[in-house]
This record gives structure tokens, sequence and C-alpha cells, in this order.
């Protein structure tokens, strides 16, 4: 189970300070979907609307990674996600024991599976992994634009035809 959000940030939400979370896990029984309610939770703590697509956007990353961790390296693993000040950036981090770096395959329409980490790179502005003396660390940072833009109409909303 995660644990509660760990705010930094002062109540009245000082855009000077990060909004950080972290969370570890011993077995593979870490959920995949508290890893996406507490990044949900994170950014509507930093005046990001839930709905928005860089919210979405930011659950699938952490959803993909999470996912990759527990199946290539079961054990001990951690999550930390980090808002910076301007609420324009989200750091993702995933640790896990495993020393082997992802590889994402070759597209392929006719496999099930097996596509997470190209959509990981599409959507990220930068990923990448460094080794551990007990394993590897990925390290994503996703662009959030700017949590007041995220408020304002319903541009945002990805089910609206255009």
């Amino acid at each position: 189970m995660v644990a509660a959000l760990e705010n930094r940030a002062s109540i009245e939400q000082d855009s000077a300070v990060p909004l950080r979370y972290s969370t570890a896990w011993q077995t593979t029984e870490f959920s995949i979907a508290d890893a996406r309610t507490a990044v949900r939770m994170l950014l509507l703590q930093a005046g990001h609307r839930p709905d928005a697509q860089p919210c979405l956007d930011a659950q699938l990353v952490v959803s993909e990674l999470v996912t990759n961790a527990l199946r290539h390296a079961p054990g001990p693993g951690s999550l930390a996600l980090e808002v910076s000040p301007g609420a324009d950036l989200l750091e993702i981090t995933v640790r896990d024991g495993s020393p082997n770096p992802p590889r994402p395959q070759a597209p392929d329409a006719g496999r099930i599976g097996g596509h997470g980490l190209l959509l990981v790179i599409r959507l990220c502005e930068q990923l990448h992994t460094r080794t551990l003396a007990s394993g590897k660390q990925i390290i994503a940072r996703l662009s959030l634009g700017s949590a007041a833009a995220a408020t304002d109409g319903d541009d945002d909303d990805p089910t609206t035809m255009r």
C-alpha cells in the first residue's frame, strides 16, 4: 500500500518549493493503481486538473514504469515523484533491483504488450537510466505546462473531438 503523500511545500502552496512524494515496496504486491493515484493527487495539489491531458499522461508514464519494474525486476523497488516549483515539470524516478536497462521493442501492431516503453519515450521530455550498485534507477521528466492554464477552459479534454 502507498504511504500518504509527502508534501514538503507549505499549505499555502509556496511556488518556490517543489512538491514531493515517495514510496517503496518489498514485493510485487505494490499496486500500480496506487502509483497512478499518487501522481494524480500530487498534481492536483500542484494545481493541475486530474482530467487534463498532462495529468493523464503522467499517470500513464508512472503506470508503465512501475509495471515494468514489477514485471521485470521483482523484489524491492521505489517510486519518487517531484513537481517543480513552477508546477510545470514532473520528475518520476523508479528504482528496482535489476541492473538491466529497459530496451524498447520495435513497434509491432500484431504484438500484444511490449509497447509501454515506446509510449513513455514519446510522452517524456527526457528519459534516462542510471545504473546503481544494486539495480537501476529510471528517471523520466514530463512537461506539465502551466497549472493555471490547466484550470482554464476545456481545451485539454482528451475526449473532445476537433
